[in-house]
């Protein structure tokens, strides 16, 4: 397994691009297999969980091509007019968490489906019952068998009224497009809120869905009995740009963050802003400087338009290296913490109980070898290794290839001191 070596201690300065988020994507790549026209997708980025979900998606028959578009970064258009398979495999869905959303459009498509219990991030307990309790209200016949899920609707999918146990992102993405194709109204309450549903909105009224209440927790779906093709332009990563942003903060630096959004890092900036941090937003983006003392802010992680999970192990770090005392509180996921012990490796100092992080700012960090655990304790590792005096090796940094495009050659042009060592 490949490796990435830090020599930290250099402050970060330049411009960055902001790549387009994987979250937005996944599912719209999945978006695809409403339809039998062609679906193109622009910014798409090039990660790891991109390549597994194109492996599936081909799997079930759907053709991609990858042609080159300069000004919207790289393309990829997606054909589902054949497909010949609605069987999506353990050996495929196993590795990405995102896979269990083709359940609800080959479902609603072709009357039929079955999908493989989902994998992804060991962060907890992501339970689909919210997903198959939706897709049941629509009509649809599901049993659990042999670590499939197996559902049938040989009728179509009824429109229903469905209120989320809790608002769920994948089990609202894939009722969204579930309803997109059922007969008569659906209505989802409770539903997430998160930019990454409302592209994926965006997308599906593009191709002749009727869907109504973005941006908020109702969402309001007319059925239709087919829909078409459309070209998308992917959102920029929100993860990613505040990834940046506190990789500038941390190192003393000041970062130009191309292409990101303040409307959709709103918490996560304030909480930037108020640890002392400069955060400016211009025509083209952000730019996060920060050349004075830390100061410690309190976080406690929600669903958007809360503090966002994906955030806090980057935030941790940035509250260990800050003056006085800081709680991080992680609310979303119960198994979010794996980087607490890597971190004490490098000497910082955080008390851990149940869900809340004590963390005491210390005044520098030390490299060390640690390990990373999932996708962002693994940006959080590598943004320690930016800050901690001497060299970090991280190991299995497959996992940060999942969610982060060219996180080397972007730090490195920032004047980071970083390299991938490969096994």
């Amino acid at each position: 397994m490949d490796s990435i070596r830090i020599r930290g201690g250099r402050p970060l300065h330049g411009d960055v691009e902001i790549s387009g988020a994987k979250n937005a994507a996944l599912p719209l790549m999945i978006a695809a297999l409403l339809t039998s026209e062609p679906v193109t997708l622009s910014r798409v980025p090039a990660l790891a969980d991109i390549a597994t979900l194109s492996k599936l998606l081909s799997e079930l028959g759907v053709t991609l091509t990858t042609p080159e578009n300069g000004n919207n970064g790289r393309s990829l258009t997606l054909n589902a007019a054949n497909v010949t398979s609605t069987v999506a495999p353990y050996e495929l869905v196993r590795r990405m968490r995102a896979s269990v959303l083709v359940l609800g459009p080959l479902l609603a498509r072709f009357g039929e489906a079955t999908v493989s219990l989902p994998g992804g991030c060991a962060i907890g307990t992501r339970p689909v019952d919210i997903h198959l309790a939706g897709l049941e209200r629509m009509g649809a016949r599901i049993a659990l068998e042999d670590g499939y899920i197996r559902a049938e609707a040989p009728g179509g999918l009824n429109g229903a009224e469905y209120h989320l146990a809790a608002p769920s992102v994948g089990a609202t993405e894939n009722l969204l497009m579930a309803a997109a194709l059922a007969e008569g109204e659906t209505v989802l309450h409770n539903a997430a809120r998160e930019p990454e549903i409302t592209d994926l909105i965006h997308c599906l009224n593009a191709m002749g869905a009727v869907i109504e209440g973005a941006d908020s927790d109702c969402l309001r779906i007319t059925g239709q009995a087919k829909l078409g093709g459309t070209e998308h332009q992917i959102m920029v990563d929100r993860i990613e740009a505040g990834t940046y942003a506190i990789a500038a903060a941390i190192t003393g630096g000041s970062v130009a963050l191309l292409g990101a959004r303040a409307a959709h890092l709103e918490t996560p900036l304030e909480c930037l802003r108020q640890a002392g941090v400069l955060v400016e937003e211009t025509a083209q983006g952000l730019t996060v400087s920060a050349n004075g003392q830390l100061k410690s802010v309190d976080v406690t992680t929600h669903p958007y338009p809360g503090f966002p999970t994906d955030l806090q192990a980057q935030t941790m770090l940035l509250m260990a290296l800050a003056e006085g005392s800081a709680l991080i509180s992680e609310t979303v996921f119960e198994n979010r913490f794996m980087h607490v012990p890597e971190l004490a490796r490098m000497g910082a100092d955080i008390t851990l109980h149940g869900g809340n992080a004590l963390v005491r700012g210390v005044s520098a960090l030390r490299g060390a070898p640690v390990m990373a655990t999932d996708l962002r304790a693994s940006s959080c590792l590598v943004l320690a290794g930016l800050a901690a005096e001497g060299e970090t090796l991280i190991s299995r940094v497959y996992h940060l290839d999942r969610g982060y495009e060219r996180i080397e050659e972007k730090l490195a042009a920032l004047g980071a001191d970083i390299e991938r060592v490969e096994s």
